[in-house]
This record gives structure tokens, C-alpha cells and sequence, in this order.
């Protein structure tokens, strides 16, 4: 087993002391970098780079070449486990991701089979131990999955919706169909992180991108139920390690307080929840990561300092705090700029962890 020299989001994510406030980015390997659109071009197809691990792995590392990131993520996507379960997963440009079989209705939901996960997604495992491999110890890889109801959006919806009608209509109209896709999800989706903590991802992150667009009471039942039978079905340790588990809700404000019960290690804040707002909400239970408004990122030098600044005085003294955005970098950003971002936080957090 390789020493891992940098564990600090490890233990930011454990609520252990730290020296100074760690960092990493979601979308870190991604279009903002040229060495990212480079690799893509080469592997053909986005799906076609997700499926070579090789090359998962180069766009994986790339930006920890350029930054001095204190984790890197495994390079995939949300929708590998419904592609996975059989609904033909494709990108249209322009459009996003579509699918050619979606399950509208009960009689498809039903005949929906839990996939076996090594077999259906063992190129993403194989990605996860090639990236290992060549992180050699340097920081964690932090493995991922979508929530079940973010997946069962576009499972159900067919592709990128706006206002969720169909799926919304399921909840409304056959909540116990609707159960069933979350079970059957969940199952996959459990399955899918144990394996990737099996072949070596140090901590994982469920994104629920969509969950928060469900009235209070449908995101308990549909979106927090189905994240909650994840956790509890989790690995949670390996080679002598707690595995972290990060739930991030976008838009989840004071449903952070659910979120806290689960179970979990962390908790993912977007950029409309003032993190002391965050931190009274949750009572420390668990680490907080974020939360800095991606956009901050077209903006000057002087403003991009000054926001880390206001992110980092919002979380105030202690541990538990992991710098990220409040969601992914876009692929407008100046690569300069995220430089600008990094040095901020390793030059002004440690103020805060004395």
C-alpha cells in the first residue's frame, strides 16, 4: 500500500484538524484546460474517453500538473450507471446527453435489471486503479456516482430536462413506480462506489444535482431516501482508512439539515447558502465543502482573491471546511485564473487553523 503524503482532504472531510484549508475543484479535469480538449479530441467522443482508462486517467491527473490541488477525481460520468442498466446512453451536440430507451412508464420501470456492475462498468474500475497507480501517493482520488433521482431525471425524462415533467408527474401520480426506479438506482448505484473503493478511490461523492428541484417533502421520499440506503450500503473503511462520503445537493439550503442525518461525512454547499448559514444548519456534524460562485472565475485576479477571502472568513475558524466552487468550473474560465484561486487559499487559510 502506498503512503499517501498529502492527506489533508481526508481529514478536512473527518473534521480533523488541518494546517491550512484543503482544495480541490469540481470539473477539475475538464474544457477550461487545452491539455483536457487535447486528449478528447484524441479519444474521439466524451463516452469513448470515459471507456479508455488510459486516457481517463491522463485528463485525471492533468490538472494536478498545473495546480496544487489536494485531491484529485476520477474522470467519468453521472450516467455511466443508467447507460448501465441498459438505456443506451449518447451525446448530441448542442444538446447533451440523451438516451434511446428511457423508462416512462410502470411496465418499463419494472422490467428495469440491476446490472452486473463489474462487468457493465469494469472500465471504470480499471480507470480508478490505473489512476492510483500513477498518483503514487501524491494526494486521494475521490471516486463519484449521481444520486438516483438525478440519474432517474434524465432516465426517465429521456435527456436534459428544465422543469422535470414527466418524472415530477411519477411522483405525484405513482409514487410507488417511482420508488421502485430509486430502489433499483440506488442498488446499482451502491454496487457501482463499493467497487470503485474496492480498486482504490479514498472517498466518494454522490451528486444530486436535481434533487432540490422536488418539493420538500418528494426530495425526502425520492431523493434524500434513496442517497440515505447508499450510505448505509457503503464501504467505509479500507487499508486501515475511513472512507469519506460527500453528499452534494444543489440549491439544498435548509434541507442541509436532512442531509446531516444520513449519515454522511460531508456535506457539498453551493453558492446561493452562506457557509455560516451552512454550518448553523448542520451544527458541525459534518464537514462542510465549498463554496465560491464559479462565475467569480471570469472575473479580475483581485476579485477572485477576494472572493476565497469572503469564502473562507463565511466557514470561519476550525476544521471541517474543504474549498471548492459551489458546482463545476465552467469551460469559459482562464486556466490563470483557477492558479489565482489555489495560491488565495493556501496563502490565506491557515489563519483559520491555528
Amino acid at each position: 500500500m502506498t503512503e499517501l503524503k498529502n492527506d489533508l482532504l481526508l481529514r478536512a472531510l473527518l473534521r480533523q484538524p488541518t494546517s491550512r484549508t484543503p482544495l480541490w475543484i469540481m470539473r477539475q479535469a475538464g474544457r477550461y484546460l487545452p491539455e483536457y480538449r487535447a486528449t478528447r479530441a484524441e479519444a474521439g467522443d466524451f463516452m469513448s474517453l470515459c471507456r479508455n482508462p488510459d486516457l481517463a486517467c491522463e485528463v485525471t491527473m492533468q490538472p494536478l500538473r498545473r495546480y496544487a490541488l489536494d485531491a484529485a477525481i476520477l474522470f467519468s460520468d453521472i450516467l455511466t450507471v443508467p447507460d448501465a442498466m441498459g438505456l443506451g446512453l449518447y451525446f448530441v451536440t448542442g444538446e447533451g446527453p440523451k438516451f434511446k430507451s428511457p423508462v416512462q412508464t410502470a411496465d418499463a420501470i419494472r422490467g428495469l435489471k440491476v446490472p452486473d456492475v463489474e462487468k457493465e462498468l469494469g472500465y471504470v474500475f480499471d480507470a480508478v486503479r490505473t489512476i492510483r497507480r500513477e498518483l503514487n501517493g501524491k494526494v486521494p482520488l475521490i471516486g463519484f456516482a449521481g444520486s438516483p433521482f438525478t440519474c432517474g431525471t434524465y432516465m426517465v425524462e429521456g435527456g436534459s430536462s428544465r422543469e422535470f415533467p414527466i418524472i415530477k408527474g411519477l411522483a405525484k401520480e405513482a409514487p410507488d413506480v417511482l420508488d421502485e426506479l430509486m430502489d433499483k438506482v440506488a442498488e446499482t448505484t451502491t454496487e457501482y462506489l463499493n467497487a470503485q473503493i474496492e480498486a482504490g478511490a479514498q472517498a466518494v461523492q454522490i451528486f444530486d444535482t436535481w434533487g432540490a428541484a422536488l418539493d420538500p417533502d418528494d426530495f425526502r421520499r425520492f431523493s434524500l431516501a434513496s442517497m440515505q440506503k447508499i450510505v448505509d450500503g457503503l464501504t467505509r473503511e479500507k487499508d486501515g482508512r475511513t472512507i469519506p462520503v460527500i453528499l452534494f445537493t444543489k440549491g439544498a439550503g435548509p434541507l442541509l439539515r436532512d442531509l446531516a442525518d444520513t449519515g454522511c461525512d460531508a456535506l457539498g454547499v453551493d453558492w446561493t447558502t452562506d457557509l455560516a448559514q451552512a454550518r448553523e444548519y448542520v451544527q458541525d456534524r459534518v464537514a462542510l465543502q465549498g463554496n465560491l460562485d464559479p462565475a467569480t472565475l471570469r472575473e479580475s485576479p483581485e476579485v477572485i482573491r477576494e472572493g476565497v477571502a469572503r469564502t473562507l472568513a463565511s466557514y470561519g475558524d476550525g476544521p471541517g471546511h474543504v474549498f471548492n466552487l459551489g458546482h463545476g468550473i465552467t469551460p469559459d474560465i482562464d486556466p490563470d485564473n483557477l492558479g489565482v484561486l489555489v495560491d488565495a487559499v493556501h496563502e490565506l487559510s491557515p489563519q483559520y487553523h491555528k
